[in-house]
């Protein structure tokens, strides 16, 4: 990373009700299990994994994210329970439905073809998810907390008018910008 980039990426953020109860469990996490790590974002579905991106850039960037947001509709998400990416991961779980699954793949395209990113998830498939611990969690933390949010009744269900890009200010993730989905269904 050049000394002036900044991380940077692309999410779907729950509205604030629902940002309020996961970071309940975030800090549920941080205070039963010593992992704060996930506190230093707000909760979300990350879309586009982090990259580095000059700041100057940051128009050239946010134009290619509110163009790309104007052709797109709100995006339907539904929560349920709880997953694990083990040995140092929990999460909340994301349902895999055909809307999510459409975006992810046309905004990496997109952010690739137009800006030349390419930062790739650690996972080989999109596995959307909202991080409630991170890999700040021990294995032995992990061994402990796991049990008691595997089966955790926990569901919500909303729809997210726009995408935010995140900026990370060397502390914690920041809001950056956010871009209004502006596709209605009658615009197809």
């Amino acid at each position: 990373m050049s000394d002036t980039s900044r991380l940077n990426f692309i999410a779907l953020l729950p509205p604030d009700d629902i940002c309020d109860r996961v970071t309940a469990f975030k800090q549920e996490i941080a205070s039963r299990y010593d992992s704060r790590k996930a506190l230093n974002s707000p909760p979300h579905v990350t879309l586009q994994p982090p990259f580095e991106w000059e700041p100057s850039e940051a128009d050239a960037l946010d134009t290619v994210l509110s163009e790309f947001a104007a052709y797109q509709a709100p995006v339907p998400i539904a929560l349920e329970g709880f997953g694990a990416f083990p040995p140092k991961v929990l999460f909340v779980h994301v349902e895999k439905t055909p809307d999510l699954l459409a975006i992810q793949p046309e905004l990496y395209d997109t952010l690739k073809e137009r800006l030349g990113i390419t930062a790739r998830n650690r996972y080989p498939t999109f596995e959307p998810h909202v991080t409630i611990a991170l890999r700040d969690l021990s294995i032995s933390a992990f061994d402990r907390a796991w049990p008691q949010f595997r089966d955790r009744p926990f569901s919500a269900e909303f729809v997210v008018p726009k995408l935010t890009r995140l900026e990370h200010d060397g502390t914690r993730w920041q809001v950056a910008a956010q871009f209004e989905f502006s596709l209605t269904e009658f615009d197809e």
